[in-house]
């Protein structure tokens, strides 16, 4: 992890989840150790490569690096571009209410149609 230290674009890190790192560790759904997440902090994604230090940083080197997102805009494609623009003029709570009522359609309405579709397919072969 030393060869990271001080790197002001990336953070390598070690979290003892049995311990202050409890609340961190429960927030992004670690259950076995160990367990090696990477990605934006807010989105971690489970890696499942080789454990080496050689194969986690070929990893990063190859797949690890900025990502399209208010602070590096120039590496959106124009429909991305254009709804992040449209996401930083609203206001915070205003956002906040669209995730909520997003996540609500996830959790709630999506599992209702995947349903529905099922039985319509399942009507349709029967005819």
């Amino acid at each position: 992890m030393d060869e990271f230290k001080g790197s002001p674009t990336s953070l390598v890190a070690d979290v003892d989840c049995t311990a202050d790192g409890k609340d961190l560790c429960e927030k992004h759904g670690v259950q076995g150790y160990p367990t090696i997440k990477y990605g934006d902090p807010d989105e971690l994604k489970d890696f499942n490569g080789g454990r080496t230090f050689a194969d986690l940083k070929k990893f990063a080197e190859e797949n690890l690096g900025p990502n399209c997102g208010p602070d590096h805009m120039d590496l959106c494609d124009a429909a991305t571009k254009k709804k992040i623009e449209g996401y930083l003029a609203m206001s915070a709570d205003r956002l906040e209410g669209k995730i909520r009522n997003a996540i609500r359609i996830v959790e709630e309405e999506v599992p209702v149609m995947k349903k529905v579709s099922a039985h319509m397919k399942k009507q349709k072969t029967e005819l």
